[in-house]
């Protein structure tokens, strides 16, 4: 399966707490397209948060940021992995 790492922007001042509820918001409906999310990183300085999955496609990973309510602002295949 394709793995896709995903940017999200303006979200400055995430906790610990608030990255995990975003990412467990994610695994609740991750299944409804396939998607396998991995691990989630933030900067909360930047406001820069990023997100490892596997996925049929970049549109899947985005819906399902989309209904739990983060959509993503980039979305990036990742071919090459060591």
């Amino acid at each position: 399966m394709p793995e896709f790492m995903d940017v999200h922007h303006n979200m400055k001042g995430i906790t610990q707490e608030d990255l995990l509820a975003a990412h467990n918001a994610d695994l609740a409906i991750q299944d409804d397209e396939k998607v396998d999310f991995k691990s989630a990183w933030a900067d909360p300085e930047s406001g820069l948060v990023y997100c490892l999955s596997e996925a049929p496609s970049a549109e899947a990973v985005q819906r399902i940021h989309e209904r739990a309510g983060h959509p993503a602002d980039e979305v990036h295949a990742v071919p090459l992995r060591v």
